[in-house]
């Protein structure tokens, strides 16, 4: 079984968690100023690499709240989580 690492409550079993997106995506300063090709970019275009990517999980069957994770997505590894406004640990950050 997978196990994932919630910042907040520890290591549980990955039922309990929810996938929530891609990490760190910023939203517009003005998004009424958007054009609605700008709004598709924001809303649906993100990140599908391969490897190192950060992740928005919700720990739904725990503590309720969102983190972010630095996932493997050639292995499935996790190797880092942390507390959303938190910068990845150093030496992680896959931006």
């Amino acid at each position: 079984m997978l196990l994932i690492e919630c910042p907040y409550c520890g290591e549980r079993p990955e039922p309990e968690f929810v996938y929530g997106g891609q990490a760190h995506i910023a939203r517009a300063a003005d998004p009424a100023q958007l054009s609605a090709q700008q709004w598709t970019r924001f809303l649906y275009l993100r990140d599908n690499k391969r490897g190192l990517h950060a992740e928005r999980w919700r720990h739904t069957h725990g503590c309720g709240r969102f983190f972010n994770a630095l996932r493997d997505t050639t292995t499935d590894q996790f190797l880092a989580t942390y507390k959303v406004g938190e910068q990845p640990p150093p030496g992680k950050d896959p931006r």
